[in-house]
């Protein structure tokens, strides 16, 4: 591994610890603070909001200044909030803690992105991303069932303490790892954010909205659908999820050298379609324990494998406003996490069994890939007609010449 993308596996590590690893911790939040199990759930809409809300938003703030130090100034910030989150007295103030530990969540990935990219050897920038996405997947593999392991068994507390304790071994790689790199000169907010004219950019966080939702359409239920479908005992459940994690590890590092292989619009494409597909057969074999297992891997390896591509693709067609869009992205990913949940949970409503919900993320997947493909042909005609346009300058100068 280069050291000097260290520092970002490991934000993206405590990031990825601080966001999931509340799903896990709901009963014991709610006993503690005496709210019911669906008041705590709104902590967990809280840290999504503060994402969409502050990805857009510091990378704004934040362009100006050299990347090193906004990382830094980001994983601060993601630090405090999160030790906040340790020692809140009450459901309100644990509420605030959560909404401000979201807000540097896109934003970091999203400048990390941006580094990742410049110092990655060049046709390995995706793989170089990747590096930054697999703390998250490692955060899943071990990370989560080790913290929700802490807070069934001591207290919830100390789970948002270990994060902090991330946060802070992240502040000091940041600091001695990852280089130096100048900030962007005549920065130009105004034609940044007119990349959000193009249609292109909406196609994408369409994409982004719509097909990653599939993947939490699947995993919001993913406990249930192991119990009371497959026939798992309630304590395999975390056995599970780190097999889940497993394959988003594996699957990350593998979307990141597709889309250095191909293009990450064509990865986009393809990985969509291949989650909608493993999602129709969880549909179909999760009563099955051993099938169920086996699509469980799979479906994480390939969800998780559209991170590097979809970060990618950001980056490319947003020239010039490569960290806003990066950040933006990740604020989209977290609309798919909201539009997920909700979606996935009506055929629940209406007393359907737990395996439907990845029958809507096989839709939500498919969905996505549409808006890939859309994307690979509008990209098309664009290089038509930048190739028709060229020649007709070159004919015109040579008719002037002769």
């Amino acid at each position: 591994m280069n050291k000097k993308l260290i520092p970002l596996t490991f934000g993206g590590l405590g990031i990825g610890i601080t966001e999931f690893v509340m799903m896990g911790l709901l009963p014991d939040i709610a006993k503690d603070l005496s709210i019911t199990i669906p008041e705590a759930g709104h902590l967990i809409s809280a840290y999504a909001l503060g994402v969409v809300i502050g990805a857009p938003l510091l990378a704004i703030i934040a362009g100006k200044y050299p990347p090193k130090y906004i990382l830094i100034a980001l994983m601060g910030l993601f630090t405090v909030f999160n030790a906040l989150s340790a020692f809140a007295p009450s459901y309100t103030s644990l509420f605030i803690a959560r909404l401000f530990s979201g807000l540097p969540h896109g934003a970091f990935f999203g400048v990390g992105s941006v580094v990742a990219s410049r110092i990655a050897p060049k046709g390995k920038e995706a793989q170089a991303v990747s590096l930054m996405f697999a703390g998250l997947t490692i955060a899943n593999l071990f990370g989560v069932p080790l913290g929700t392991y802490i807070g069934h068994n001591f207290s919830w507390r100390y789970s948002f303490a270990i994060v902090a304790i991330v946060g802070i071994i992240t502040l000091f790689s940041l600091k001695y790892w990852l280089p130096y790199l100048p900030a962007v000169k005549n920065r130009d907010i105004k034609s940044e954010l007119s990349f959000f004219a193009k249609r292109e950019a909406w196609i994408i966080i369409l994409m982004i909205s719509i097909g990653t939702g599939g993947l939490f359409c699947w995993i919001s239920y993913i406990a249930p659908l192991m119990t009371d479908v497959a026939g798992f005992a309630e304590s395999s459940v975390t056995y599970i999820l780190m097999l889940a994690g497993l394959g988003m590890l594996l699957g990350n590092f593998a979307g990141g050298y597709l889309a250095d292989k191909f293009s990450p619009a064509k990865a986009c494409a393809a990985l969509l379609l291949a989650m909608c597909t493993i999602l129709v057969i969880v549909f179909f074999v999760s009563s099955s324990p051993t099938l169920a297992l086996i699509t469980t891997f799979l479906t994480g390896a390939i969800a998780f494998a559209c991170a590097a591509p979809i970060q990618m693709l950001m980056i490319k067609t947003a020239t010039g406003s490569e960290m806003i869009a990066a950040s933006v992205s990740q604020a989209s990913f977290n609309i798919g996490n909201a539009l997920g949940a909700l979606f996935g949970g009506f055929p629940l409503v209406y007393g359907l069994s737990y395996n439907y919900p990845s029958l809507v993320g096989a839709g939500m997947a498919l969905s996505g890939s549409f808006f890939a493909y859309w994307l690979i042909r509008r990209f098309s005609k664009m290089k038509v007609q930048e190739e028709v346009t060229n020649e007709v300058e070159v004919e015109e100068a040579v008719t002037e010449v002769v």
